[in-house]
């Protein structure tokens, strides 16, 4: 039989390795980020075109490369990174593996320019898919600059399961966060198609922050600092009360690196245990530095996955420095919250003795002696000469007439008028014109468990889920005032001001129209503030904040491609928080309102996201109950 195993070109094997380091255009702007980085650099620029797909390129101001190094770099598991197999566990750079470059020339057009420091010239390499076009001399400041043109050229199928511009930028930005947050003393600047979207200076952890999700997080954060043998914790969490509903916020590096641990993870949420609201997650930005060789790093080929020799230990740590902050900083709640600090023995009297209070009493004291020598006086006065108490009473009763006098229209002169033929109404109220109406009300409609609503069928009963049913109605409602007529609104006296991201802020641009059209007025949205004057009148002014915050979450895990699902996306978002919640008590009037509205929607059996709002049970099943 013939031989049947045979050496891949490289070409192929390129395009293999490409699959798993390059998943999307974010995986490009992540490998150069953290080339640049490696590089020594300190201002490094991202700028991308049609969510990368037409262009990515990284600029840095590093130490550059050699003309023998900037065409060796594109050759697979050719690194400066490490020399032997021992290097992996002592780690202290981004890459060491070899693949990215050689992996997205597989895949892509790549235009390469460097020049040292001590160099006249640089060098220019063009290669597009895997094939050297030129390489040449070129002038260029000191650094790197690669361009990566036309992601996926060579293979369309890649290319067609990209996901819409908005969805892979989202994805670039993402990265581009996580690299610069564990990079603080960098410079960034990322630009999307010639707009500016970052430009963050080199500073603190904290301010980095800040920069980069809004300043109204700075008053969200708690420090976080812990030294031990192991490994040491800094960063910040966010307060319980800042808890969101999405798990967004949420950045774990370990020297410098961002990593996915469900484990650790674990371990923050035990610490805000009996802090946060139901389903809510906290906020947190924790740095950790460990010993390279307690680590075990090349597991996945993303490398945000580790390996800890000791998780064990290192989940006891994280979550006691973290319960350590929240109680240093006033955050978690104290026992007595009765507590006045007004009644607290004062540090003077500490060591003081308890003494027996020393009470003085008058024993001549009588509170009636004044009343009784008045008493007294008025007697003696009172008496006459026979020894009989005379006493008049000081005041007198004039003769005014009779009482009826006081009404002018009444003459006494006349005889008693008879009244025996007079009718009066009845002070009770024996009857009702809604009498009747409640009842039959009351009857057919009752709440059961705050939760269910349960109205009576000829056929039987009908259970039906207050929440999904209202989600149901608002579903319906705001659809229509999107895109047929607008909603009321409501205007406030004070307008509303809200802080929030660059990125929510760009979002909630992109949303002004619709939310308009469902009573929301917006005065202005800027870079980190958006300013509202007026209202849907569903909604009271202090759920804005909170039902704003769940529709950016919604937009944010679910991006919609087009207009009809933008649309959609938004009234499922308004409807589920607008929607009264399981707990809420209504009234007769509440249960028959959500009733009929219910069965004039147009698909009253399911909510819009397909979930069944009621149930109906025969008579039949009741009584097979009973058998």
């Amino acid at each position: 039989m013939a031989d049947i195993i045979q050496l891949l070109p490289d070409h192929v094997a390129n395009q293999i390795a490409a699959g798993e380091v390059v998943q999307r255009p974010a995986s490009v702007v992540k490998e150069l980020l953290e080339n640049a980085i490696d590089a020594e650099a300190t201002h490094i620029q991202l700028l991308i075109k049609d969510a990368g797909k037409t262009l990515i390129q990284v600029s840095d101001d590093g130490k550059g490369m050699s003309e023998t190094d900037a065409r060796l770099c594109f050759e697979r598991h050719a690194t400066s990174k490490i020399k032997m197999a021992e290097d992996l566990f002592q780690l202290k750079t981004k890459g060491f593996r070899g693949e990215a470059l050689a992996s997205i020339a597989a895949i892509a057009h790549v235009d390469l320019k460097s020049k040292q420091e001590e160099q006249e010239v640089g060098t220019e390499i063009k290669i597009n898919g895997t094939k050297v076009e030129s390489q040449e001399p070129c002038v260029t400041p000191k650094g790197t600059v690669v361009s990566v043109k036309n992601l996926f050229f060579n293979i369309p199928a890649r290319r067609n399961f990209l996901k819409s511009n908005a969805v892979e930028t989202r994805h670039i930005i993402d990265e581009f966060q996580r690299v610069a947050l564990a990079h603080p003393q960098l410079a960034f600047s990322l630009h999307h198609n010639g707009s500016e979207i970052f430009q963050l200076p080199s500073t603190n952890h904290r301010q980095r922050i800040v920069n980069i999700f809004g300043a109204k997080t700075n008053e969200k954060l708690v420090p976080v600092e812990e030294e031990t043998e192991i490994l040491n914790v800094q960063g910040f969490v966010g307060k319980p009360e800042f808890a969101k509903r999405t798990k967004g916020e949420q950045f774990f590096f370990v020297n410098d690196r961002f990593i996915k641990s469900p484990y650790l993870n674990h371990a923050v949420t035990a610490a805000f245990e009996g802090l946060l609201k139901e389903k809510t997650y906290p906020s947190y930005f924790l740095y950790l530095n460990i010993d390279p060789k307690r680590i075990d790093i090349n597991i996945h080929p993303t490398k945000t996955e580790i390996k800890f020799d000791d998780e064990h230990a290192l989940y006891a740590i994280l979550r006691s420095a973290i319960k350590h902050s929240l109680g240093q900083f006033n955050v978690a709640p104290v026992l007595d919250f009765e507590r006045d600090a007004n009644l607290d023995t004062p540090y003077s009297y500490k060591e003081k003795q308890a003494e027996h209070p020393i009470v003085e009493v008058d024993r001549n004291f009588n509170p009636f002696e004044s009343e009784m020598k008045f008493s007294s006086s008025s007697s003696t006065s009172a008496k006459t000469s026979s020894g009989k108490s005379n006493f008049q009473p000081n005041f007198s009763k004039k003769n005014e007439g009779a009482w009826e006098a006081l009404y002018t229209e009444f003459d006494s002169s006349k005889p008693e008028a008879d009244f025996s033929n007079v009718e009066f109404e009845s002070e009770e109220v024996t009857g009702s014109l809604f009498e009747d109406e409640k009842k039959s009300e009351s009857g057919n409609t009752f709440q059961l468990q705050k939760k269910y609503i349960i109205s009576s069928l000829k056929s039987g009963l009908l259970v039906i889920d207050q929440h999904r049913a209202h989600t149901r109605i608002l579903y319906e409602d705001l659809l229509k005032s999107i895109t047929v007529k607008a909603a009321i609104s409501q205007q406030l006296l004070f307008p509303l001001i809200l802080q929030y991201s660059k990125q929510e802020t760009a979002m909630l641009r992109e949303l002004k129209d619709s939310l308009e059209q469902t009573g929301f007025v917006f005065a202005r949205i800027e870079n980190h503030e958006v300013e509202i004057k007026g209202i849907p009148n569903l909604i009271s002014e202090s759920e804005v904040s909170i039902l704003l915050d769940q529709l950016l979450s919604d937009f944010e895990n679910e991006i919609p491609e087009s207009g009809f699902k933008q649309t959609d996306l938004l009234a499922k978002s308004l409807a589920k928080s607008m929607a009264i919640k399981t707990g809420a008590v209504l009234d007769t009037v509440e249960q028959i309102a959500i009733v009929n509205g219910l069965f004039a929607c147009k698909e009253p059996d399911v909510t819009p996201s397909n979930r069944k709002v009621f149930v109906t049970l025969a008579v039949d099943e009741l009584e097979k109950k009973f058998m």
